[in-house]
């Protein structure tokens, strides 16, 4: 059987289309799940940050999300405007903002445990079929392994 040779300058063989594809379109299905409660994605992304553990500095929300200050500085204000966050001063070190999150955010956290489980049925998948959540998890794993490829190393 002869292969028919595959021009690697087509936009279907790109794998950075693909990627870039996928990742808005999961952002875009994120959207009428956290519209309702007053947030966008990359605002869902930082809370879920401070969730696993707070205060934190803008530095390190900015390395764990891959943000530089220039675009997680507005965002934080806009957390900070709505309510959801408090931004302070270190007292040892001025140069650094802390940044906690409010009862109001706190109260989010019950209310926001729902949306992983409505993105994997948004996936396609069964939240309750351990199948589907294994094929998730290694398609997390795949993509995280390949961002680690990719980034320079630390230092």
């Amino acid at each position: 059987m002869a292969r028919v040779p595959v021009d690697p300058l087509r936009l279907d063989q790109q794998l950075c289309f693909a990627l870039y594809a996928a990742s808005r379109a999961v952002t875009r299905a994120y959207g009428p799940l956290l519209e309702p409660l007053g947030l966008t994605y990359p605002q869902y992304l930082v809370l879920l940050v401070l969730f696993e553990g707070e205060p934190r500095s803008v530095r390190e929300l900015g390395e764990a999300l891959g943000l530089d200050s220039g675009t997680l500085t507005p965002l934080l204000k806009r957390l900070e405007a709505s309510g959801l966050v408090k931004r302070k001063r270190d007292a040892e070190d001025e140069r650094v903002v802390r940044v906690s999150l409010t009862r109001k955010a706190m109260a989010l956290h019950e209310t926001l445990q729902d949306v992983p489980r409505q993105m994997v049925c948004k996936f396609g998948g069964d939240p309750e079929r351990p199948g589907d959540l294994a094929d998730i998890a290694r398609l997390r794993e795949a993509l995280h392994a390949l961002t680690r490829r990719l980034e320079p190393p630390p230092g």
